[in-house]
């Protein structure tokens, strides 16, 4: 089940452990016997990074095809020696236990993890996270029409990727933590729960912000000045096109 958790933005968020997920196979068809050959987890609580990671590569018992070995750049012989993914399973599934975990089209990633938890005969991924949110449709409901890939979000969010020369599964799953993140940030409530303010109110009471008189910072003449300076600038670059020109002699 792929569940796209709301935006932070539907009332206060509450405490939650998240893991960012990726990984890299030999190949996009796991039906065709493609496996996992690398597998990057990131956590965060509360928004924020632990520094817990999991991180393993992994021994796919064939070759990687010619197309998947362009993008991740991980080569057979590498891979000869590193475990089966029988040695890591339950160390995967005990560090997502519980926790949402966040994938980007998370449908590829989970249908190759459950193949291989499948020739385990371990339940299905699903059955061990508490819920999973694809970040791939919850960046299409955003960003309509655009590209959503990982590098196109990193680009139109600022998320610096600037190493990302070849995909990696814990560099990837770092990214997408960063993406998500910059994608969710907005939020209705400000308040922690069960937080406390000084007048001993706490974070659920209803508190009439109407009471509270605001400062207004007026600017210097200083700094109206060289704010004019900048729309003069932009007035001259544009050829006179500025809409707030325009509406001033209007």
């Amino acid at each position: 089940m792929v569940v796209v958790r709301p935006l932070a933005g539907a009332g206060t968020i509450a405490a939650m452990r998240q893991i960012f997920l990726d990984t890299e196979t030999t190949g996009l068809e796991v039906a065709g016997g493609d496996r996992i050959i690398e597998i990057g987890c990131i956590e965060m609580i509360d928004r924020r990074h632990t520094g817990r990671r999991l991180h393993h590569y992994v021994n796919p018992q064939r070759p990687s095809h010619p197309d998947a070995l362009r993008v991740h750049g991980i080569s057979d012989s590498f891979l000869a020696d590193k475990p089966l993914f029988a040695a890591v399973a339950e160390e995967l599934l005990a560090f997502v236990a519980g926790a949402e975990v966040v994938i980007h089209n998370a449908g590829f990633d989970i249908g190759f993890i459950d193949a291989e938890l499948d020739r385990l005969g371990l339940p299905r991924f699903a059955q061990h996270a508490e819920r999973i949110t694809d970040s791939l449709t919850l960046a299409r409901e955003l960003f309509p029409g655009k590209s959503n890939k990982l590098d196109a979000l990193c680009k139109r969010l600022e998320v610096d990727n600037s190493q990302r020369e070849l995909h990696g599964a814990l560099l990837d799953a770092g990214l997408l933590a960063e993406v998500y993140l910059r994608m969710t940030r907005g939020q209705k409530s400000l308040v922690i729960d069960g937080a406390e303010d000084t007048a001993g109110h706490h974070a659920d009471e209803s508190v009439d912000l109407r009471c509270f008189e605001l400062p207004v910072l007026q600017a210097s003449a200083d700094e109206n000045a060289a704010h004019e300076a900048v729309l003069a600038e932009i007035d001259t670059a544009s050829k006179g096109k500025t809409v707030w020109r325009a509406a001033a002699v209007a």
